[in-house]
């Protein structure tokens, strides 16, 4: 059962993660618009091959700070800060209007995969999103940071992961038809969402004094 709890509960802070019109997630989107279903669906899966590797690096090095509280407390504060910035970059965001978008290059499916990997391994934020949140999950006693549960842990997130850019991938064309709306609607709740995280790893910290 708490392999299962630990899975789904991945699977939400991966999708949280991705929800956000960004990078890897448009760049599904506009592939599958461009070159088909099939494409798109390929380089999700080279972006998911990457999120298993970097998911797996940052809960392993929560269960190494686990064991450290003086480190933990450190990166709470870091993470604070970053979580503040986050949301106040989402809500200005939210102001502005969508940039034009960049036409996508038709590539072969196996090329598609390996341009999924490169470009999934460009983005690094899933690291310390990981490695935090798997930590405050585990103080929060939500899950435990043994082998079956990092296995688990990790097969969530790229679920999640492939989830959402599979969303992206079949539903872009009813999200372009309400594109500005849309976006700006997303940058707010995926604001709101850090701004929480933000007052909770608040809390905690001062908790801790």
């Amino acid at each position: 059962m708490n392999l299962t709890i630990t899975f789904f509960v991945s699977l939400l802070i991966a999708l949280v993660g991705v929800v956000p019109p960004g990078l890897l997630n448009m760049t599904a989107a506009k592939i599958s618009i461009k070159e088909g279903y099939s494409r798109g669906l390929v380089f999700s899966l080279g972006v998911c091959v990457i999120v298993i590797i970097q998911t797996l690096i940052a809960v392993i090095f929560a269960r190494y700070l686990s064991k450290h509280s003086e480190v933990v407390r450190i990166l709470q504060q870091v993470a604070f800060v970053l979580f503040v910035l986050i949301t106040v970059y989402f809500f200005l965001l939210a102001t502005k209007d969508p940039k034009p978008e960049v036409e996508a290059d038709r590539k072969s499916k196996r090329s598609q995969f390996f341009y999924g990997m490169v470009l999934s391994a460009l983005n690094v934020f899933p690291i310390p999103y990981q490695a935090y949140m798997s930590i405050t999950l585990a103080s929060l006693g939500w899950i435990t940071l043994d082998n079956p549960n990092i296995a688990s842990y990790v097969a969530g997130a790229a679920s999640g992961t492939f989830v959402m850019l599979y969303i992206y991938v079949f539903f872009l064309k009813k999200i372009k038809s309400k594109k500005l709306k849309s976006q700006k609607n997303m940058n707010y709740i995926i604001g709101s969402i850090t701004g929480i995280i933000a007052i909770v790893t608040l809390i905690n910290i001062i908790k801790d004094f």
